[in-house]
């Protein structure tokens, strides 16, 4: 079972929902693994304190052009959709940031004159946080290029349990977590800017054909807009986590919110098993 967490925006509780998921199953001795795919901020180590054992960097692979046997023909700059690539008359300026690494440039090129050079775009750190599988992405500082980072980071770690903790919004490194996940938990907050945002994540999800489900953090008497968007889209809502002074001092101190009190716990397995059962209803549905 992959459950992807992800939200529309960022300050959700995406994170705390998603740690607090991978610690309730492994205090109820369920093999699971946490992956942060928030390789731009990554923080779910504040909260699990994992032990880094591997680190492994990655690159992408980027053109240099050979002066030599260039033509200044410019098919690799009009071929590339990202501007990758200028041509002048007297030579290619490439601009590396903006790669993709498809290599469309130098497959093309009718004089073979690129050449793919490696590029570091960050890094893969896999440990354990007790019987928790662990791993993350970090991004190098300046590297614009993060879906490629996110797909290294998922295939690190695989357990019968992997919660992969999404970057927020609904940009392309998130369509790379989500994408592939049997069930993607979607965390929003009872508020205007959260059902806007909320909104945008159901159709990302539904696009990407991957089953969904809602979780309300921080609620209170304002969650009916919330609900009441939920019961039109015919969304489940798993839980609602109630906006608590209780809660917030915990999360300021890097405290899983589990810890405070045994129900909690219970409710996030419940809410695990609430999402096996959606999971099991979906396949025998397409079956």
């Amino acid at each position: 079972m992959i459950i992807s967490v992800a939200s529309g925006k960022g300050g959700t509780g995406k994170t705390t929902i998603a740690t607090n998921i991978a610690l309730a199953l492994s205090a109820d001795n369920r093999r699971v693994a946490y992956i942060d795919c928030d390789v731009e901020e990554p923080n779910g180590h504040i909260f699990l304190n994992p032990e880094i054992e591997d680190t492994r960097e990655i690159f992408i692979e980027v053109p240099r052009i050979n002066d030599e046997k260039c033509t200044y023909c410019g098919k690799c700059a009009d071929l590339c959709a990202f501007g990758a690539l200028l041509c002048t008359t007297d030579s290619v300026i490439t601009f590396s940031e903006f790669c993709h690494g498809c290599g469309g440039c130098q497959y093309f090129c009718p004089v073979e004159a690129i050449t793919p050079v490696p590029k570091k775009i960050g890094k893969v750190e896999k440990g354990a946080a007790g019987d928790i599988k662990f791993a993350r992405g970090c991004l190098e500082v300046g590297a614009a290029l993060s879906p490629p980072l996110v797909d290294a980071v998922k295939s690190r770690v695989t357990s019968d349990i992997t919660v992969l903790d999404a970057p927020p919004g609904t940009s392309c490194p998130v369509i790379h977590t989500v994408r592939g996940t049997d069930f993607c938990l979607l965390v929003t907050e009872p508020t205007p800017f959260g059902l806007n945002d909320l909104d945008l994540a159901v159709q990302m999800v539904r696009t990407l054909s991957v089953p969904c489900g809602v979780l309300i953090n921080r609620a209170h008497h304002g969650s009916r807009l919330i609900e009441q968007y939920c019961q039109r889209e015919q969304l489940p809502v798993l839980q609602t986590i109630p906006h608590s002074k209780r809660i917030a001092e915990a999360y300021s101190r890097g405290l899983p919110m589990i810890e405070l009190d045994k129900q909690l716990e219970n409710d996030f397995l419940q809410l695990y098993r609430d999402i096996e059962e959606l999971v099991a209803n979906e396949r025998n549905n397409h079956n």
